[in-house]
């Protein structure tokens, strides 16, 4: 196929080589162009995925209507606060019959729009007509390296689902399929401020039982948003839940959990940002998270929590404490 890639972030890299070294004709659109020069010159992505060499079925365009126009199908990566102007600009360039894949984890700050949401207001309905969003457990220097990974590819039409399950998919890469749109999305993005909790009782010197008690809560709040906004709830015991949410939590390599981590440790959110070359996903996404609980009446105190302490610089151990004495109540409940 004819790709483009729109994003060149280090999953957005990922994936476009993913793609090219199936066979396929691959452009990877990045924004700043001396980062495309280095990569046209080096065939390495020396900013995002250092490392790593490129396939030579990839090529690299700073220009977007170079990118986007002619596909056969475009993914798009870009970090979801952004893709709005991005997908405006790209619009008129793009066809009817285009397949389009989202890779992107988010909720948009000015609307609490998810990326399927401002997909489908952003583009004329004849090209809505073939969506997917993949999400899941994923790192992409372990896809890179070509370690064994699953994930989700979610769309309204069981024959997009399919074909994009069956494109992507290859010897370390495996892809489930199923329906649940808003669910496969609303995972992705919210597991990233559950991520930024963990990693503060991480940073504050807490122990598995801690993390434990906050993926496993977390999860619930996860869960109560989704099924708020029509999602199900089978969507999050699944990979673009409870498996990304692990790895996000968990990981090494994952940015969220880092943020959360010298959060705890006493650092500043604005200093901590400033030496960050990468998006932590879940510092603007927590925002977005805490304002459409609000707005659906859904209970979220470890979100809420996390909100405090990014936007009024709320004390972390105070933050936990107020946690563990809130009101005793069931496990679980409709």
């Amino acid at each position: 196929m004819n790709i483009g890639v729109i994003g060149a972030g280090s999953w957005g890299t990922t994936l476009a080589d993913l793609l090219a070294k199936q066979g396929h004709s691959v452009m990877l659109w990045a924004y700043e162009q001396d980062l495309v020069d280095r990569m046209q010159q080096t065939h390495m992505n020396d900013l995002y995925l250092p490392s790593f060499t490129l396939d030579n079925n990839l090529s690299f365009t700073s220009d977007l209507v170079e990118a986007v126009s002619g596909r056969e199908m475009l993914l798009l990566v870009s970090p979801s606060q952004v893709m709005r102007t991005v997908l405006q600009e790209a619009e008129p360039h793009i066809a009817a019959d285009t397949l389009l894949v989202s890779a992107a984890k988010g909720v948009e700050n000015s609307t609490l729009m998810i990326m399927s949401e401002v997909i489908e207001e952003v583009l004329p309905a004849e090209k809505c007509r073939r969506l997917a969003y993949l999400s899941g457990p994923t790192f992409a220097r372990e896809v890179a390296a070509e370690i064994p990974t699953a994930l989700t590819v979610a769309a309204d039409s069981e024959e997009v689902a399919v074909f994009v399950q069956d494109l992507f998919s290859c010897d370390y890469f495996r892809l489930y399929r199923q329906d649940d749109v808003i669910g496969v999305e609303l995972g992705g993005a919210l597991k990233n401020v559950i991520a930024l909790a963990a990693g503060v009782c991480d940073g504050l010197g807490y122990g598995y039982n801690t993390r434990a008690a906050v993926i496993t809560r977390g999860l619930e709040e996860m869960t109560r948003i989704g099924l708020a906004k029509g999602a199900k709830r089978s969507t999050f015991s699944g990979l673009a839940g409870m498996g990304d949410l692990v790895l996000t939590c968990t990981g090494d390599l994952s940015r969220n959990r880092t943020v959360g981590l010298e959060i705890g440790r006493g650092r500043k959110l604005a200093e901590i940002l400033k030496g960050m070359k990468m998006v932590a996903e879940g510092v603007k996404t927590t925002l977005s998270a805490y304002q459409l609980a609000q707005k659906l009446g859904v209970d979220v105190p470890i979100i809420e929590q996390m909100y405090l302490i990014l936007n009024e610089d709320k004390d972390p151990r105070t933050a936990v404490r107020e946690l563990m004495k809130r009101e005793l109540k069931a496990e679980f409940s409709e």
